[in-house]
């Protein structure tokens, strides 16, 4: 009779996102990625005129659009998303001081106290989690057009066009800062990293 011993821990990593956090995150940004580029093939004019099936273009629009909060709802049960998700609602003193820091452009690591998430992550975690939602209502207004007045449809379009602008420039600094941090890719992609790592940008991230 023989024993089967578990593999040993890898103690030079540490756990930063379970598997039901990056599915979920891998999930919403395929379903951002299908909506930002939809979007550009429907009011870029050099864009636009490459589709040949502009009713079908809006169709993947309009659904990605109203997809994109199934993944973080259908990963509720997680219990360390919703950890994550009350670190990430949260603000301290020390938020405040890497803002501080930040607004001065300085960049040293010392000046810039973090636990888990920066406020600079934590910002763009609840704009996006806002401007999804603002973008979800009003794309479903215009979608539904017999449901709302015609005013409001136009407020909806205004409010829907430029925060879909912004949203853009928004995601092109997220994923240009993530492709400075290859460290912090592989926490997404594989769950954990280096404890090295964790203790330069992540001081505060308990041990």
């Amino acid at each position: 009779m023989s024993l089967r011993l578990d593999p040993p821990r890898d103690v030079t990593r540490r756990q930063r996102f379970s598997v039901a956090e990056r599915r979920a995150h891998r999930a919403t940004a395929v379903l951002m990625g299908v909506c930002v580029l939809t979007a550009a093939f429907l009011y870029i004019p050099v864009f636009a005129q490459l589709v040949g099936r502009r009713a079908l273009v809006v169709t993947v629009h309009e659904w990605s659009g109203a997809a994109l909060p199934i993944p973080l709802l259908a990963a509720l049960g997680s219990r360390a998303l919703r950890a994550d998700l009350g670190l990430l609602n949260r603000f301290g003193p020390h938020d405040r001081v890497w803002l501080r820091a930040a607004l001065r452009r300085d960049k040293r690591l010392s000046s810039r106290p973090a636990h888990k998430f920066n406020a600079g992550q934590k910002i763009y975690a609840a704009w996006a989690a806002g401007a999804t939602l603002v973008m979800l209502g009003t794309g479903l207004m215009m979608w539904f057009t017999h449901l709302t007045p015609l005013m409001w449809r136009t407020g909806a379009t205004f409010i829907h066009d430029w925060l879909a602008l912004s949203l853009g420039i928004v995601l092109a600094g997220h994923v240009g800062m993530a492709m400075g941090d290859p460290e912090a890719r592989r926490g997404m992609r594989t769950g954990s990293v280096t404890r090295e790592w964790a203790e330069r940008e992540h001081p505060l991230w308990g041990p």
